[in-house]
């Protein structure tokens, strides 16, 4: 079972490399500072994502996830800013107990065909711990300056 390397408390991820991942490098941070790994597309040929259109795409890797801990996919901005491309259900989340092969849905916002090619960066994984909560049926809720203000109410100058 995935744990924490007890040298630096940080999640241990194991992952399976499938054959069509083969030869891309494993996600890594870019820098060290960085919250978000890059995922790579193990595509075997390019992708034709029209405008509009959306894609699923593979990375080739499955993984285990540390119990209490999800992977988040967010988009990467470079792609959503030169090319309008984006992850539509940003973010996507990976639970601890999924198995199966990551795969990064894409959307191309764009006005243009993007193609996605084998190694692209496609997104971003970031690991979070997950909270999880209880619910509680109450007969009245404790009163805030806000009070029953709508979507969008505050910091609107009205």
């Amino acid at each position: 079972m995935p744990d924490l390397n007890p040298a630096f408390r940080e999640p241990v991820i194991e992952v399976v490399r499938l054959p069509h991942a083969e030869g891309l490098p494993l996600p890594s941070y870019a820098t060290d500072g960085a919250a978000g790994m890059d995922l790579l597309a193990a595509v075997a040929a390019p992708v034709t994502v029209p405008p509009g259109g959306r894609a699923l795409v593979p990375t080739g890797l499955r993984i285990a996830l540390p119990h209490g801990y999800e992977l988040q996919v967010r988009p990467r901005s470079g792609l959503a800013l030169k090319n309008g491309v984006m992850v539509p259900n940003s973010p996507g989340t990976i639970d601890e107990d999924y198995r199966g092969e990551l795969g990064v849905i894409v959307l191309n916002g764009g006005d243009a065909p993007f193609v996605v090619e084998r190694g692209m960066r496609i997104a971003q994984a970031v690991i979070a711990p997950v909270v999880r909560a209880a619910w509680r049926e109450v007969a009245e809720l404790p009163e805030t300056v806000r009070g029953e203000g709508g979507f969008g109410s505050t910091g609107t100058g009205t």
